[in-house]
């Protein structure tokens, strides 16, 4: 008996789930490398030699690793989940299936990618890389999440040419902060071990460009939001870039505190938390700058009015 057919609003709820579930697991992934427990599972695809799980069940290390790795399995179900319903989906959209096809295959790049992590003993080049691909996985999960909920078909810009253009600036300027923050964290502490290489940087020189880089989106998305409510856009654009400015000034001070507070580990992984929140909203602000065409109606055009008709109309 195959699986039964999936109605449009119920695979929405699926692609949500999907989404909180690979934000959860970046944040999840940095308290691994927040606590040190980076090489607490020594082996992979096991956690020992010749183990799945830890030994000792008292190894803090260890078990923080290993139960990461099981909420990757939790992740793993979510995306295939995703890629069954859009199958299932009545009607069947082919842009869907494909987004959730690059759901799995970006979810066991990772698997494979953390892997190569724990067996180069936290190269920071890798955990960086592990990391952006985490992103590109949630953005991908963004949009699947937000045309699952749109009807098939074209878009259009729902703003002027000018803000269209800016819009895609803001999303050049997050994914270059969220690049520029990789950085950061590949030379600072808290690199998942003591015995961790870092990248051979100034870290103050590369916070500096860091929070350049912000300072950069907070002025674009700045004046966004100035240019849709100067020429008035929908409302749930205008929105969107409100909520963006919000969660940017909220990342900033975590940001900022954490720097001069000698970086303490629970605001790093606050900070985390912000910059997933903070790629939701870059991407789901460029979503929302578009929206579906709108289509003719359907089936021939009502018959012209006789000239008797037209006649009588005019007595």
């Amino acid at each position: 008996m195959g699986l039964p057919a999936i109605a449009p609003a119920a695979y929405r709820r699926v692609t949500l789930f999907a989404v909180v579930a690979l934000g959860f697991i970046i944040v999840t992934g940095a308290a691994v490398r927040l606590t040190g427990s980076g090489l607490g599972c020594s082996d992979w695809p096991t956690c020992e030699q010749g183990r799945l799980a830890p030994s000792e069940i008292t190894d803090a290390p260890a078990m923080i690793e290993f139960v990461n790795r099981l909420i990757t399995g939790v992740v793993s179900v979510a995306v295939a989940v995703a890629v069954a319903g859009a199958w299932r989906r009545q009607p069947r959209r082919a842009d869907l299936v494909w987004l959730a096809v690059g759901l799995v295959a970006g979810v066991v790049g990772q698997i494979v990618l953390g892997g190569l992590v724990v067996l180069f003993e936290l190269s920071p080049r890798l955990v960086m890389g592990h990391f952006l691909v985490s992103m590109v996985i949630l953005w991908n999960a963004v949009v699947l999440h937000h045309r699952a909920g749109r009807p098939d078909g074209p878009v259009t810009p729902r703003v002027e040419p000018s803000l269209l253009a800016l819009a895609r600036l803001v999303f050049a300027a997050g994914a270059l902060v969220v690049f520029t923050g990789t950085i950061v964290t590949a030379s600072g502490p808290h690199a998942g071990d003591s015995q961790a290489a870092r990248l051979d940087l100034f870290l103050p020189d590369v916070a500096r460009l860091h929070g350049t880089s912000v300072v950069v989106l907070a002025a674009l998305a700045l004046a966004l939001a100035w240019g849709l409510r100067r020429t008035h856009a929908p409302p749930p654009v205008q929105r969107s870039a409100r909520v963006l400015l919000v969660v940017l000034a909220a990342q900033a001070a975590v940001g900022y505190t954490q720097y001069f507070t000698g970086v303490p580990a629970l605001l790093v992984g606050v900070h985390v938390l912000g910059a997933v929140v903070v790629w939701t909203a870059v991407v789901s602000l460029n979503l929302a700058v578009s929206a579906p065409a709108a289509t003719p109606p359907v089936g021939p055009p009502p018959p012209a009015p006789s000239a008797d008709a037209t006649v009588l109309a005019a007595s």
